[in-house]
């Protein structure tokens, strides 16, 4: 894990997508600290704590893993218990009568869902977001009233079926639940786009290259800017036109 930069502060669209509208601005007794309960572990919780933390929101985290556990305690300021994220004690125990938002990302969907449901129904969150790895859950997990479901196995298994390399895709992040996926992707040397600008790569329709980093540089990029090897680029796009615009850049 990473030190946490007291600068960093969440994009918006990140704290809307989690928390909704209402609920990224102003908590349930109607104040500004929104409390939300993260259940998890490992480096996506770390993530996930970092970008609401640096927003001013108030996080618990709620693991099983002790290692887990002790490692964010020393990376984020956040209230963190050592348990079972399904157990209502432990809910309990991370004030969830008081939360805004609950948020699963355990490995395992059932662990996930028993964790929104409790939450929703017994201590009457507002806003409950679950991690899914089967997407054939999806639709069971919004029946159930799930208010946000994460699929990432969707895209990742987009990009197989369509033969592309993401050993150079450093991150993926959904938005409006999944219509928009931003995309990192790092350039190499011997990347059809390395040394090319805006226009000649021709990006297809339904895709924005919207931000360019370059050391500790952040461009935003114009039609006549050059990609260079090791920039790291952003990548705005439908899921539908993602394929052919990372073919553009990697040539893969």
């Amino acid at each position: 894990m990473h030190n946490l930069d007291s600068k960093y502060s969440a994009p918006r669209p990140w704290r809307r997508m989690l928390l909704g509208r209402k609920c990224s601005s102003e908590n349930r007794g109607g104040e500004h600290n929104v409390r939300v309960i993260i259940v998890g572990g490992e480096e996506l919780v770390y993530f996930l704590g970092r970008l609401l933390i640096s927003g001013g929101h108030s996080v618990s985290v709620i693991s099983k893993n002790p290692e887990d556990c002790s490692e964010i305690v020393r990376q984020i300021k956040a209230l963190v218990i050592c348990g079972d994220g399904a157990d209502p004690r432990r809910l309990e125990e991370a004030q969830a009568m008081r939360a805004d938002a609950v948020i699963a990302v355990t490995p395992r969907d059932a662990d996930n869902l028993a964790v929104c449901q409790i939450a929703k129904h017994r201590f009457e969150v507002p806003r409950t977001v679950a991690l899914i790895n089967d997407p054939d859950n999806e639709t069971l997990f919004k029946d159930l009233g799930v208010t946000l479901v994460f699929n990432q196995t969707r895209m990742i298994s987009s990009l197989i079926q369509q033969e592309l390399s993401i050993e150079d895709i450093v991150n993926l992040l959904p938005i409006k639940e999944g219509k928009v996926i931003a995309t990192e992707v790092r350039i190499r040397e011997t990347h059809a786009c390395a040394g090319k600008t805006l226009v000649e790569m021709a990006l297809p329709k339904d895709t924005l290259l919207s931000v360019i980093i370059r050391g500790d540089s952040v461009i935003i990029p114009r039609g006549d800017t050059k990609l260079l090897a090791d920039d790291t680029a952003v990548l705005i796009s439908t899921p539908q036109a993602q394929g052919a615009a990372l073919r553009k850049l990697t040539g893969e």
